[in-house]
């Protein structure tokens, strides 16, 4: 995994922030789903199921189809993750998402558009629906 201290124009920030609201609504979604889940009812969403339920979330809604998918397929399976080290005893139950606190989303499959580098320190990494940062 890399991390990447980014330099975003104004524009691309406004974009980045609407990824991590994005990813916050539908970890906080997933969430109180799972909430809902008790012994002896029928089991909690699967990943699969919560994508299915994302692809008809995204068709009706404008808001949440303007960004992008992998951002947002990405925190459903960071919850899943989640969930699954809580069962496992690993981590603790996890947690609401809050806004401007500790904000994030995660790319995957980077091999398809690798950073490129500019010079020794300076590179670009390219974010869905942002461009190159």
């Amino acid at each position: 995994m890399s991390r990447f201290r980014l330099q975003p124009t104004p524009a691309q920030e406004m974009v980045m922030r609407e990824h991590c609201a994005h990813a916050r609504y539908v970890w906080n979604l997933a969430l109180e789903q799972q909430s809902w889940w008790r012994p002896g009812r029928k089991s909690a969403p699967t990943w699969a199921q919560r994508c299915r339920q994302l692809a008809e979330a995204r068709a009706e809604f404008k808001w949440l189809r303007a960004g992008s998918s992998i951002v947002q397929q990405q925190a459903l399976r960071d919850f899943t993750q989640a969930m699954t080290d809580f069962f496992a005893g690993m981590h603790g139950y996890p947690a609401w998402r809050r806004a401007d606190r500790r904000e994030g989303f995660r790319i995957v499959n980077a091999q398809q558009s690798p950073p490129r580098r500019l010079s020794r320190h300076v590179g670009e990494v390219l974010i869905p629906k942002v461009g190159w940062v």
